[in-house]
């Protein structure tokens, strides 16, 4: 089979092509693009397959045609482009344009290689605070839905306001405009379909180290005790060996402290959290907009609810409300290979029915009594003061080793 061509246009074009791609094109018998780009090109006399949803078919369409094929894709089709995809199925040869990426950061005059780069384009919103939190220069790519007045107003609910935002629509075309707002304004605005944004911090922002303190955390009586304690929360979460882009579980999640702390780590994860009890729900929520973690939090009683997420890389279990043989079955079933699951115990009893279920699913467990005083003044001086003992139970699959 001959390599097909993918050849990068931007959006002046075909005044941003080479003579050799116009006379390859011209010499193609199949020239494959989204709509947009193919009406660049009305005077083609040969087929035009318009990209639409179902790549697969397409790349079976154009293995079977044996026709000498050209795809045009935006920009670099490297970058969040078809290339990549292509490129895994079928022998191709890439040919890229200047990206709108480049062309923006030219207009701005900024440098882009310390720029984190992120698409919300056909993509769910949900968790990209976390991804933006703490980073000093991003681009993100959108789509109508994900517009910039409503990436605005989805960092605005977190309370993010230390970024000024550049606008930059039809990069390269006739129409090019670019815009600087601060969030309010951009929440406001509208824009050409065809943009991306780019957000500079600057000013500061609030930071949390690893082992958030408790009582920044909103959460209820008695005496502020239902919440893992940071401690327990920072052992709980190494046990869990969580990576960046993890899928965790957090079954009983309460004020979400390990929730919280778990979706910073795991940034470009996924985040699954169940909760019986509606004050603490609330709570939760109130966390989570604090501490500019967005995951998926539902109300109710485990195990009922599980099935909505997705398979787990790690699984924190803070209560099971009486519920442990089944949430375990599903949980050790679930997970994937490699994962831990980690469940936190005060009861002797607890303890032993833990190790006594993840037996019977196959899984080794390895366990920690964790006995932490803090200090306490008394009059001029400090004493310590324990907390409730807890035990954190490691477990997982006998095969796999720790």
């Amino acid at each position: 089979m001959e390599p097909i061509k993918v050849i990068g246009i931007g959006e002046d074009g075909q005044g941003s092509l080479l003579p050799l791609y116009h006379t390859w094109i011209a010499d193609s018998d199949v020239l494959v693009g989204g709509e947009r780009v193919l009406d660049f090109f009305p005077e083609y006399s040969g087929e035009k397959w318009i990209i639409k949803n179902g790549l697969s078919t397409l790349v079976e369409k154009m293995k079977e045609s044996g026709k000498r094929t050209v795809v045009l894709a935006s920009g670099d089709p490297l970058f969040y482009g078809i290339g990549s995809y292509l490129s895994k199925k079928l022998p191709v040869e890439i040919y890229p344009a200047l990206s709108s990426v480049q062309l923006a950061f030219s207009r701005i005059q900024d440098s882009w290689q310390d720029c984190t780069f992120l698409s919300v384009h056909g993509r769910n919103i949900k968790g990209l605070v976390q991804k933006v939190d703490g980073k000093a220069k991003l681009c993100l790519l959108t789509d109508e839905e994900n517009s910039p007045n409503a990436i605005a107003r989805y960092l605005l609910d977190f309370g993010i306001t230390e970024y000024e935002a550049i606008v930059a629509e039809r990069v390269g075309g006739p129409e090019e405009r670019i815009r600087t707002f601060i969030l309010d304004e951009m929440a406001e605005e509208s824009f050409d379909p065809l943009n991306l944004v780019i957000l500079r911090k600057i000013s500061p922002a609030p930071f949390w180290p690893l082992g958030i303190a408790d009582e920044e955390f909103s959460h209820r009586s008695p005496d502020k005790g239902l919440i893992t304690k940071k401690e327990i929360r920072v052992l709980s979460l190494a046990a869990l060996k969580l990576k960046e882009d993890s899928t965790l579980w957090d079954i009983g999640t309460c004020t979400g402290s390990m929730a919280i702390e778990g979706a910073r780590i795991a940034r470009q994860g996924q985040v699954f959290a169940i909760e019986k009890n509606l004050p603490d729900l609330e709570n939760c929520q109130r966390n989570m907009r604090k501490f500019r973690t967005d995951f998926t939090l539902i109300h109710g009683k485990a195990p009922e609810g599980l099935e909505t997420f997705s398979d787990p890389d790690a699984v924190f279990i803070g209560g099971t409300s009486g519920g442990m043989e089944q949430i375990l079955e599903i949980a050790c079933r679930r997970l994937k290979k490699g994962g831990r699951i980690v469940l936190n115990a005060i009861t002797i009893e607890s303890l032993y029915d833990a190790v006594q279920n993840f037996k019977k699913n196959g899984f080794a467990t390895q366990m920690t009594l964790a006995q932490i005083s803090r200090s306490k003044p008394i009059l001029h001086m400090n004493r310590f003061e324990g907390l409730n003992p807890v035990y954190i139970i490691e477990a997982y699959r006998e095969e796999e080793g720790n």
